[in-house]
C-alpha cells in the first residue's frame, strides 16, 4: 500500500502550494512535525481543516490524520461557493457564471479556493478525543490571498496597527443560552432551509443574577464547558450564571491580534459541540423567540500596545492616553456604519431597541456601564481599555475587530477628540444614536468612505450583497406580528 505522502496519493490541494506561497518556512516545518508527532502519539484518526465564513460559523472538512501533512503542504480545496450564502445557506449570487458573481475570475464557475491550515491554531478536541481541529487562511487558486476571507481583513487591520508599532489587544465577554432540547424537528417535514427551530426549555429558572443556588445548579453543564475550553488552551477567566433562565456569560483574558479572533471562533465552537453532544442546545442567539429570554450581548474589550512594550491606553495623569483617546474617538463616529459588523444580523437590533440595558447612543463614560463605550482603568492603571458595550453574540470576531482598528485608525490619523466622558448615557440625547436596524447600518455602511477606504470597495459591496439578502429573505417572510395585526381585523 502507497504512503498517504508518496506522490501517488498526493491528492489534496494543489501540490506544494505552501511552498510556491512561500508559508514552507523553517518554523512551519518545525510546527507541522511537532503535530504530527501529536497525531501519532494520541492516536488521533480524523483532523477537521476549517475556515471561517463572512457570517463567522466554521465550515470544515474531516480528512484522514495520516493525510494531514499532506494538507499542510497543500492546503484543502472548498467550493468558492461558500462565500455566496446567506445567514440561511442560500446561495444568492450566480456561482457558476465567469467571476461566479464576486467580480473575480479566479472564483468562476463555483470551483475550487484553497484553505490553508494555520499550524498555530492547531487543536485536539476535548470533547472529540480522536480528532483534531485547525483554522485555515483562503487562497485563490492564482496563489493570491482571498480578498473575501475575513481572517485576511483581521491580518490587515493588524499590519495596519504594526506600522505604528502597536499590537491589538482583544478580551471577551460574550453571554449565551444553554436549552434543554424536548424535540430535536429532525424530521424531513422540519429539515428546510433554514430548518425548524428544535423545542427548548430552560435549565433552571433565571433572573437571579449571580445566585449561588443557581451557580451550583448549572455547574454539570457550565464545569464541562470549562473543562472543554481549558482542552482549547483558552485564557479563560470565568464561565458564571448570567440573568436570564440558563443564560450563562463566559470571559477571557486578552489575546494579542488575530489570536483574540480566533479565540471567539473557538470558544463558540467548544460551548455548542460540548452541550449538543450532551443532548442540550447552546445558542448565541442575541434575543431567542421565547418567553423570559433575556437578550444576550458580547462586550468587546480592548486596548492597544506598544510592541516595545506597555499599555498604549494608559496615561500617568488621565483617564486615557491621547491614542487612547482618539481612537476610541474613531470608534464613537463611525458606529452606525460599523454597527453593521459588530451586530450584523436582523436579530442583533431587538437586543439594542427592547433591552433597556442596552446601549442607545455613541456615548462614551468611565465606568458606566449604560454607556457604547466605558472605560476601565484610569490614571496609572496598567489595566485601562475601552469596552464597547455594543456587539452581539453572533459577529463575526474577525469583522468585529477588524471594523474597530480601522474606525480606531482613522480617529488616530485625524487626532478625533471623543469629547469629555458622560454621565448618565441615557440622558445624552444629542448625541450619535445607534442604528436602529440592520438596515439602518447597512445603508451607513454603503456611504462610510473610511470602510470603504479600508476594507475595499469590493468587500465592502460584497458584504452589503450578503446582508441586503438576509435582509430580502426577511421582508418577504410573513411574521406573527402582521398575522395577528391583520388577519381577522382586516
Amino acid at each position: 500500500m502507497t504512503s498517504p505522502e508518496s506522490p501517488q496519493r498526493q491528492t489534496l490541494g494543489k501540490a506544494k502550494f505552501a511552498e510556491r506561497l512561500g508559508l514552507h518556512t523553517e518554523e512551519r516545518r518545525a510546527a507541522l512535525d511537532a503535530i504530527k508527532g501529536q497525531l501519532s502519539d494520541q492516536g488521533i484518526e480524523t483532523v477537521r481543516i476549517g475556515f471561517v465564513d463572512t457570517h463567522g460559523l466554521v465550515r470544515t472538512r474531516a480528512i484522514e490524520a495520516t493525510h494531514f501533512a499532506q494538507a499542510a503542504a497543500n492546503g484543502m480545496a472548498f467550493t468558492t461557493a461558500h462565500l455566496a450564502m446567506d445567514s440561511g445557506n442560500t446561495i444568492f449570487l450566480p456561482v457558476f457564471s465567469k467571476g461566479g458573481g464576486f467580480g473575480i475570475d479566479t472564483m468562476s464557475g463555483a470551483g475550487d479556493m484553497i484553505a490553508m491550515p494555520d499550524l498555530s491554531t492547531f487543536r485536539i478536541l476535548p470533547w472529540s478525543p480522536k480528532t483534531g481541529w485547525v483554522l485555515s487562511d483562503l487562497y485563490l487558486s492564482d496563489g493570491a490571498r482571498c480578498p473575501l476571507d475575513s481572517r485576511y481583513l483581521m491580518q490587515t487591520a493588524c499590519s495596519r496597527l504594526a506600522e505604528r508599532d502597536l499590537d491589538y489587544l482583544g478580551g471577551i465577554e460574550v453571554e449565551c443560552y444553554v436549552m434543554r432540547i424536548d424535540d430535536a424537528k429532525t424530521g424531513f417535514a422540519d429539515s428546510g432551509q433554514p430548518p425548524t427551530p428544535p423545542s427548548v426549555s430552560a435549565l433552571r429558572h433565571g433572573f437571579q443574577y449571580m445566585s449561588d443556588s443557581v451557580v451550583d445548579d448549572l455547574e454539570p453543564v457550565t464545569g464541562e464547558i470549562r473543562r472543554a475550553l481549558l482542552g482549547m488552551g483558552l485564557p479563560l477567566r470565568t464561565v458564571e450564571s448570567e440573568w436570564g433562565p440558563g443564560q450563562i456569560e463566559i470571559t477571557l483574558d486578552p489575546l494579542v491580534n488575530v489570536a483574540a479572533a480566533d479565540a471567539m471562533i473557538m470558544l463558540r465552537a467548544t460551548v455548542k459541540q460540548v452541550c449538543r453532544r450532551a443532548g442540550l442546545l447552546a445558542t448565541f442567539m442575541t434575543k431567542p423567540a421565547l418567553p423570559n429570554a433575556f437578550p444576550s450581548g458580547w462586550h468587546l474589550h480592548q486596548s492597544l500596545a506598544f510592541k516595545s512594550g506597555g499599555n498604549a491606553f494608559m496615561a500617568e495623569d488621565a483617564l486615557l492616553s491621547p491614542i487612547g483617546l482618539q481612537f476610541m474617538a474613531g470608534i464613537l463616529a463611525h458606529v452606525r456604519a460599523g454597527s453593521a459588523f459588530s451586530n450584523p444580523t436582523i436579530n442583533g437590533y431587538k437586543r439594542l431597541n427592547a433591552n433597556p440595558l442596552s446601549p442607545k447612543r455613541a456615548v462614551w463614560s468611565h465606568d458606566n456601564k449604560a454607556a457604547m463605550c466605558r472605560l476601565i482603568g484610569g490614571p496609572g492603571e496598567t489595566i485601562t481599555h475601552i469596552e464597547n458595550r455594543s456587539g452581539e453574540p453572533m459577529a463575526n470576531p474577525y469583522l468585529y475587530m477588524a471594523t474597530q482598528i480601522f474606525a480606531g485608525l482613522e480617529g488616530i490619523a485625524s487626532e478625533r477628540d471623543p469629547g469629555p466622558p458622560l454621565d448618565d448615557p441615557y440622558a445624552q440625547t444629542s448625541m450619535e444614536p445607534m442604528p436602529i436596524s440592520l438596515m439602518e447600518a447597512v445603508d451607513a455602511l454603503d456611504k462610510s468612505a473610511v470602510f470603504r477606504e479600508a476594507m475595499g470597495d469590493s468587500y465592502v459591496d460584497y458584504f452589503l450583497g450578503v446582508k441586503r439578502s438576509e435582509i430580502m429573505r426577511f421582508f418577504s417572510h410573513v411574521t406573527d406580528w402582521e398575522h395577528r395585526e391583520y388577519f381577522e381585523a382586516f
